[in-house]
This record gives structure tokens, C-alpha cells and sequence, in this order.
């Protein structure tokens, strides 16, 4: 008993020599062991990078599998950048479609299928894709997917004409499509004539009004919102115009337009036979006794309309202009067919370009945190290598840059 009892006496003062061994080694080893509390949690720091979109073709337009880091020169704001990779990725294309645009006799729902249709066909395994139309609505129809059998049922079903247009909205809209993408390697496709309409109902003079920008509807602010939000999600916007087009079919029709159509003052408004017409006398009168059609028809002309057609024809100026800047400034491109069948084609154009697209990383030698988050850096990508082209869009927004991508990983200090 008197032996247990001195074993438990023991045991307090072995623990207290162990103590005070270990904290006399640590102490002459230099080493400082503390328990860790709260605030010595660890500092996170994510490495800034800017990720460009940089299109690659050789000398003879093709896509060019071999672009290496040593290819190519990145300048940003006229610095020279250091580029840390090259690499590919999967796309993530939106599809922005008019269904809508009834004053442009081009602008063909059918046709506009057909080059969606088309681009899908081309497009690379993986990719993923998403269908937004608009006409006076503007509707999500295919949600993201890498299905492109699932997305091409959608176009074939659910793609419908209507009237109106609503392109700048439309804009904005797909842009918040891309919050959940990840970066790099971003597209928009746009198929429209890039006018705003207000749509079925609305008389000559309040189209009018909606084409000259003065109906509060959309107009250039909408535009400039929309580019601003594109701009931020650092989306490449590839448009196929339906503007030339358009024109050209605009002014066919009015020059073989019916009776009541005609310009006045011509033989054709007239009604009245050409022979025996006395070019001194308004063109309703004659002197030889000829009449006008049997039908009675009644010759007019609203200058209310006269005044649409203008006011559309420089909208479509505006509008090609417009996007022929967005693209761009964004690293897309923009085409402008002239008949039906080679707009249709033009879909499988778009998607060989998008799948020249590289994604290129580097870490910019001016902070990205030091600058305000609407800062705007011009970047210039230039070829080393003879006979490779090479494309990248104009300028990015510091705030885009610093948003982390979802697979971005912290360094730990």
C-alpha cells in the first residue's frame, strides 16, 4: 500500500521534469512552441491575371495548332508583358437571334435558323452553347448546354417570328449569361440589323420616334450600357449583319412597290397611260385623253411614311457602325452577307473562328488592385513568327480582370 501510494506522489513530479526538459530544449534550439490562436490564421494572396483571347491563324487563314508562348508579344499600354501560358479551353458561346425587325425585308427567321444551324454543326466538343431571341420580347430558349443536338431541336421548335426588336436590351441580357462560365474563352453571336423597332401597332410617326432615338425605348444609351456590360464580362462579340442586306432588299422593294406605293410625280403614280402624257401638266392630268385604272383607285402618298423609311435607313447606318466597333473592340469580327443564302453560310464561319481562339495569361506588371475597377488598359498582341496572324480584342476593364474565375487557386503565405 505504502509503495502505490509513493508511485502516485511520483507521477506529478515526472510530468513537471518532462515540462520543464522540453521547454529548456526548445528554448536553446531557438524555437518558440506556442499554441495557435485565432489570429495567426492564414493570409491568402491571389496572383492578378489577365486572361486575353487571342485568335491564331497561319499564312493562309487557317487555324494554327502550334502557338507557343516564345509566338508571340503582349503589350499592355505600350509595356511589354511577360506571358505566363498559352493554352485551350472549351467555349462558351451565347446565340443572340432577332425574330422580329419587320421593317427589313431580309430579316428572315428561316435564315437567321439556318445560320444557327449552321454554327452549331461546327462547333468543338465540349463547347457549351445558349439561344436568347428577341423580337419585342426578349426570351432565354435553350438554357446552357453541351448538347448540340438539344440545342439544334430548341432552334428548329421554339425559334419564332414576331415584330419589333429590342437588340440593346437583348445585349445586356446575354452579357449576365456569362456569370457562371469561366474565363477566357467567352463568345456572343449576334444575327440582327442591329435597329431597334417598337413593333406591330405603332404608327409610322411613333416608329419614327423609336429609329431617331427619341422614345426613351432603348437608342445609343442602351447600346452603351450594353458594350459597358460585355465589356466586363470579357465576352468576344461576333455579329452577322443584316444591314447591307437589308438596304439593298429595302430599296428593291420600293422601287418595284404597287401603285399606291410609287413616288410621286412618276408615270407609275400617276395611273395614266404613257401615251398622250403632257410633261407640263401634273402628273394626275393629260392632255391626250388618256384615263387612269379602271379599279378607281385613288392615288396617295403619307409623308409619314416617306419620313420611316429615312429615319430606318440611317438607323441601319448607325447600326453597322455601332457594331463594327463593338466587334472590335471585344476581338470579334463582324460579317456583312449580301444575299440570303450567304448569310446562312456565315454561321459555320463564326464557329471556325471561334475555335482559333487561344486563351493567353500573364500577370501585369502594373497591379490590377492599385487602379480604379473602371480603368481601361489597351492591350496589343503581335506576331514573332512569319506568316502567323493574330487578333485580340482592343481593351479589357481592370474589374474584370480582378473577378477570380471558379478554378482560380490561392497561394498561400
Amino acid at each position: 500500500m505504502q509503495t502505490a501510494a509513493a508511485g502516485r506522489r511520483f507521477w506529478p513530479f515526472a510530468a513537471l521534469f518532462l515540462f520543464l526538459l522540453t521547454t529548456g530544449a526548445s528554448a536553446q534550439s531557438g524555437r518558440v512552441v506556442s499554441k495557435p490562436t485565432p489570429a495567426d490564421d492564414q493570409i491568402r494572396v491571389y496572383t492578378e491575371e489577365v486572361r486575353l483571347p487571342v485568335f491564331a491563324r497561319d499564312e493562309y487563314g487557317r487555324f494554327d495548332p502550334t502557338l507557343e508562348i516564345d509566338d508571340i508579344v503582349v503589350l499592355e499600354d505600350n509595356v511589354k508583358q511577360q506571358v505566363r501560358s498559352i493554352r485551350r479551353i472549351p467555349a462558351s458561346v451565347v446565340l443572340v437571334l432577332a425574330t422580329g425587325g419587320e421593317l427589313n425585308p431580309a430579316q428572315r427567321t428561316r435564315t437567321t435558323r439556318e445560320a444557327a444551324l449552321s454554327l452549331l454543326s461546327q462547333l468543338r466538343a465540349g463547347d457549351a452553347v445558349a439561344v436568347m431571341q428577341f423580337d419585342r420580347k426578349i426570351q432565354l430558349i435553350q438554357p446552357w448546354t453541351i448538347d448540340r443536338d438539344e440545342a439544334a431541336r430548341t432552334l428548329r421548335k421554339k425559334l419564332w417570328g414576331a415584330s419589333g426588336a429590342r437588340p440593346a436590351e437583348a445585349l445586356q441580357q446575354a452579357a449576365l449569361l456569362f456569370a457562371d462560365q469561366p474565363v477566357g474563352n467567352r463568345h456572343l453571336v449576334f444575327i440582327t440589323d442591329g435597329v431597334e423597332t417598337p413593333g406591330a401597332g405603332a404608327s409610322p410617326a411613333q416608329v419614327t420616334r423609336v429609329l431617331e432615338g427619341n422614345a426613351g425605348i432603348g437608342g445609343r444609351g442602351a447600346y452603351a450600357e450594353a458594350v459597358k456590360r460585355l465589356m466586363a464580362a470579357q465576352v468576344s462579340v461576333h455579329i452577322i449583319s443584316y444591314s447591307t442586306f437589308g438596304f439593298k432588299e429595302s430599296k428593291e422593294k420600293a422601287k418595284n412597290a404597287p401603285l399606291s406605293n410609287a413616288v410621286p410625280g412618276s408615270v407609275k403614280a400617276s395611273g395614266v397611260a404613257t401615251s398622250g402624257i403632257d410633261p407640263t401638266m401634273p402628273s394626275t392630268m393629260n392632255r391626250g385623253g388618256a384615263v387612269g385604272p379602271s379599279t378607281g383607285a385613288v392615288i396617295t402618298f403619307d409623308p409619314a411614311m416617306r419620313r420611316m423609311r429615312k429615319a430606318y435607313e440611317r438607323a441601319l447606318q448607325r447600326g453597322e457602325e455601332t457594331m463594327k466597333t463593338l466587334a472590335a473592340d471585344t476581338g470579334g469580327r463582324l460579317w456583312i452577307p449580301l444575299a440570303a443564302e450567304d448569310l446562312a453560310l456565315q454561321g459555320s464561319e463564326v464557329a471556325r473562328e471561334i475555335g482559333t481562339q487561344y486563351v493567353v495569361t500573364y500577370t501585369p506588371t502594373r497591379p490590377l488592385a492599385l487602379s480604379p475597377e473602371t480603368e481601361m488598359r489597351r492591350v496589343v498582341v503581335l506576331p514573332r513568327r512569319n506568316g502567323l496572324q493574330v487578333r485580340t480584342r482592343r481593351v479589357y476593364v481592370t474589374a474584370a480582370a480582378l473577378q477570380r474565375p471558379p478554378e482560380a487557386k490561392a497561394e498561400v503565405k
